[in-house]
């Protein structure tokens, strides 16, 4: 996953940048209205086994920035993975911000259509954080669930990279199964969650490089 780890100068950087400008403006000029409506109202209609509820659920969860935190922590206290860690906190946090402030520019509503899943032990987490933007809480553009996902998979992915160089692309289904929960509860529309992913590649690829992460794999080999 070399590639995936790249310089704010670089072609992918600017690529990724035109990219989510792109599907904003897809977004906010409401040309996708009908793609968006269209899917949740299918998933609306095709949910409801009681199986599937609880882990789609348990899924849209691991994507609260509150557990990811938590994950960053824990690799904070290990010394082999405290780089990993730093990463990952950085970027759980600058994500979390990033996406509640575009939230309230962008300030799309969500589904109208009401969840109603299995008992779980918590509500679906929306966690959108905006300081002085309250309005941002119930907006639905760009998903913060998947930009963090995003980048949980590619840092966590990167880092077994080296060991598992085949296997570590594995961890990349987290967000898309993240992605496709946050449809299904609906919480975003389907170009939300595409948004949300954009920007996480590109903050994932920045931070990964600014905080050295690939020294992990120089300490490694010594």
């Amino acid at each position: 996953m070399q590639n995936w780890i790249f310089d704010i100068r670089s072609r992918s950087f600017v690529l990724l940048v035109a990219a989510f400008v792109f599907v904003s403006l897809l977004v906010i000029f409401e040309i996708t209205e009908n793609f968006d409506q269209s899917i949740t109202t299918f998933v609306f209609e095709h949910s409801g086994n009681h199986t599937v509820n609880f882990i789609m659920q348990l899924i849209t969860e691991s994507g609260d920035s509150f557990y990811m935190l938590g994950f960053g922590i824990l690799m904070l206290l290990i010394k082999k993975t405290r780089r990993i860690g730093i990463t990952l906190m950085i970027l759980i946090v600058l994500s979390t911000l990033l996406t509640g402030y575009i939230k309230c520019g962008v300030d799309r509503d969500r589904p109208d259509f009401n969840y109603v899943g299995v008992s779980f032990p918590v509500e679906i987490s929306r966690d959108t954080f905006a300081l002085f933007c309250e309005g941002g809480f119930n907006a639905s553009y760009p998903s913060g669930h998947a930009a963090r996902s995003m980048i949980f998979g590619i840092i966590l992915g990167y880092a077994l990279s080296e060991r598992f160089p085949r296997g570590a692309y594995l961890l990349l289904l987290y967000p898309i199964l993240v992605s496709i929960s946050r449809v299904y509860v609906f919480q975003h529309y389907p170009m939300d969650v595409i948004g949300g992913a954009i920007l996480g590649v590109m903050l994932a690829g920045v931070m990964a490089k600014r905080t050295k992460l690939y020294k992990i794999f120089e300490k490694s080999k010594s």
